[in-house]
């Protein structure tokens, strides 16, 4: 798959490239364990959103590098602040900005995943993990406790009693357990983690692109609706999907036994 830059951007803290339809995005603070300060989420946000409205990307990968995808939120930033300064800066909704993009987004995870940045790996679509990854929410130890939705989505995905364990005791889990419990989608050698979600996210930006954006958008209304709530999403999206062109394309292609030829329209 041929590589080639984005456009420069004043990024200091995260490398984008294109790899094909597939956007990928570099958290860059090796010497900081790839802690995620606010400029750091910032500029994540900025470069996803962009990749977002661009019609010739369709899926996005979030990475860090093989020692750490990000070792949790940058302690140092948020020592000194009070509750009011957190409350005014409104720095978590960087977090809530990621679950909000439209297009799949695969976090590929090495080495350290914990506090901040197990819950940004969380808020993307799927995990693909290599071996030596951990995942945890240590907060605990620091007298604080998840606050970009770790609680939450933590317990949604383990279960209540697994999710309790690991925040009131601040351990954490490998990459085989987390496959296990159903946190990551795969596990692969630490040389591959990076290609195996590269490849996974250039299947799916090979869909239809209206189709996955509303097959994403149904399937995370589960968490947010009532199942009947849930399931009128899913109903609208099926059927606004009749009136797209790629749907008379797919449907045509598979009876005349020819590859489509997507639109996104």
């Amino acid at each position: 798959m041929a590589r080639t830059a984005v456009k420069a951007l004043p990024y200091e803290h995260v490398l984008v490239r294109r790899e094909g339809r597939v956007g990928l995005v570099q958290i860059n603070r090796p010497k900081a364990m790839n802690a995620l300060s606010t400029p750091l989420m910032a500029e994540l946000v900025q470069a996803l959103r962009e990749l977002d409205l661009d019609d010739a990307i369709g899926a996005m990968v979030v990475t860090g590098d093989e020692r750490a995808f990000a070792a949790g939120a940058d302690i140092k930033e948020m020592a000194g602040v009070t509750p009011m300064e957190l409350l005014t800066r409104g720095s978590l909704d960087l977090w809530d900005a990621v679950g909000r993009l439209a297009k799949p987004v695969i976090a590929a995870v090495s080495g350290f995943c914990f506090g901040g940045g197990c819950e940004l790996a969380m808020l993307c679509d799927m995990i693909v993990a290599s071996e030596t990854a951990r995942f945890g929410q240590p907060e605990i130890a620091i007298g604080v406790i998840p606050g970009a939705g770790g609680t939450q989505r933590l317990t949604r995905i383990l279960g209540k009693a697994r999710a309790m364990e690991l925040v009131l005791t601040g351990e954490s889990i490998g990459a085989r357990e987390a496959l296990a419990y159903g946190l990551v989608n795969r596990v692969v050698p630490v040389e591959l983690y990076l290609e195996e979600a590269l490849k996974l996210a250039a299947k799916i930006a090979g869909q239809p692109p209206l189709a996955v954006k509303m097959a994403k958008e149904a399937i995370n209304a589960v968490d947010q609706m009532h199942l009947d709530e849930g399931l009128q999403v899913e109903r609208k999206n099926f059927y606004l999907l009749f009136s797209s062109e790629d749907q008379k394309e797919g449907m045509a292609a598979f009876v005349q036994k020819r590859a489509p030829n997507w639109k996104g329209k």
